[in-house]
């Protein structure tokens, strides 16, 4: 007993004769910007977009959960995840150094362009290693051993299986099935998004939404008038010219990761966030504003990362089981040859609208953490050319995000309206269901 004292004693000297190492929030807020920098840069698809989001996010949050009583950990929660490993006895660990750490190792794992992630890993490294070097090289120690436990959780969730899988074969003898839009024709992305292994939904299924109207060209059916709707809202606000506030709404929430631009014989591609990327951003302005500590910003995060990644999985298992086509396909066709839309298509199905899913699950996660008719003025979109716009609650963004789509031209009234509804109730299962502090959930502005 009395040689673990002393040796106890010794090394609370030796971690005593440095200078604290202080992580911020705002250093978590600066991974989270590189990463979408990088995502932005590598264009990911929102699908898999979501999955980079969510795993380094929950490898820091467990980190954080170990330390602060107010947290609970994921394991036995999240579908097949396990607790992670314990600090070895005897090593003190700055918390909040190893769940950056962790972070930022699983960040680098999930993006192509890891060199851009290691600069800012090297510049937060050097900094804290100056501040106590041996504090920093056992809390750096641990964080890479958490990340290397959620990296092999993370390989089994049948990512790197679906990438093998054929790409989705289009059906031109069925006029009710998606067919690839210009101007690229760019093949279905990610077909196989629904075999991927789920966080907190039982299955990608479980929300399965009621189906569209039944297709019919019958202009007295209820699919023609959705598809007429379409057509006839574009002409109603492009008349209006660029100030018209759906155009603003539409362009707002765009959020493509890769629009392609034709001029003459040479294509090129323009690069946005995800809809993802962009309650990611949401969330970061609602930390900002309730002044949230690191522990209570990654717990916003981590929870509004896994709804959001849940909500791809069940909208991209609707999108290839309806294989709607678009209405832009369909009023070239039938209506207009020359109408395009507000919007470029994205190269997916239509049913359900992706963005109204997962804003659906966003606003639901973020309502839960930081409490109803939160306003927040949205500044994400302000690096690609858009303006501010203000919102009263978490659920008035959602369905803005939502609507934004038919004002765009690229998605019928159902896949909006049923789609928000589809999100909402996987957004409300996964905090229902994921319990993340004693009490299941903590407001944090109170």
């Amino acid at each position: 007993m009395k040689k673990i004292i002393v040796v106890f004693t010794a090394l609370t000297v030796l971690y005593s004769c440095n200078e604290p190492i202080n992580v911020s929030p705002e250093d978590l807020h600066t991974s989270v910007d590189k990463v979408i920098e990088i995502m932005i840069h590598d264009i990911f698809s929102p699908p898999v977009a979501s999955r980079i989001f969510a795993y380094p996010n929950v490898a820091a949050y467990e980190i954080i959960a170990l330390e602060n009583p107010e947290y609970l950990s994921l394991a036995g929660q999240l579908t097949d995840f396990k607790s992670i490993p314990q600090p070895k006895d005897a090593v003190i660990i700055n918390y909040k150094v190893a769940a950056m750490v962790a972070h930022m190792e699983l960040s680098k794992k999930l993006i192509f362009s890891e060199h851009e992630m290691e600069v800012l890993r090297d510049s937060l490294y050097n900094i804290w290693e100056g501040k106590n070097s041996v504090l920093f090289e056992d809390s750096k120690t641990y964080g890479l051993e958490v990340a290397e436990h959620v990296a092999e959780w993370m390989s089994k969730d049948n990512y790197n299986q679906t990438r093998t899988m054929p790409k989705f074969t289009v059906n031109t003898d069925d006029p009710t099935r998606w067919q690839p839009t210009p101007p690229a024709y760019m093949d279905g992305i990610e077909p196989h998004w629904n075999k991927i292994r789920p966080f907190v939904i039982d299955s990608a299924a479980q929300f399965k939404p009621v189906p569209p109207p039944p297709f019919s060209l019958d202009k007295e059916s209820d699919f023609y008038k959705e598809l007429a709707e379409v057509y006839e809202i574009s002409n109603q606000i492009t008349a209006k010219g660029d100030d018209s506030e759906e155009i603003k709404i539409a362009q707002f929430w765009d959020c493509n990761p890769y629009v392609s631009v034709t001029r003459g014989h040479l294509m090129f591609a323009t690069k946005k966030i995800s809809p993802g990327a962009h309650w990611i951003g949401i969330t970061k302005i609602a930390s900002r504003k309730t002044n949230s500590d690191f522990d209570k910003t990654i717990y916003a995060y981590t929870k509004a990362s896994i709804a959001m990644a849940d909500a791809f999985i069940s909208c991209w298992d609707e999108k290839y089981r309806s294989n709607l086509i678009r209405p832009e396909t369909l009023i070239n066709e039938h209506i207009d040859e020359n109408w395009k839309p507000v919007l470029q298509t994205p190269p997916f199905p239509e049913y359900s609208s992706g963005h109204s899913v997962v804003s659906g699950a966003a606003s639901i996660a973020l309502t839960d953490i930081f409490g109803d008719d939160f306003s927040f003025d949205d500044d994400t979109e302000v690096a690609y050319g858009l303006p501010v716009r203000s919102f009263t609650s978490f659920s008035k963004a959602a369905d803005e995000a939502a609507i934004s789509r038919m004002y765009g031209g690229i998605h019928y009234r159902a896949a909006v309206e049923i789609g928000v509804k589809q999100g909402r109730d996987l957004g409300k299962f996964v905090v229902d269901n994921l319990k993340m502090t004693p009490d299941k959930k903590m407001a944090i502005n109170q």
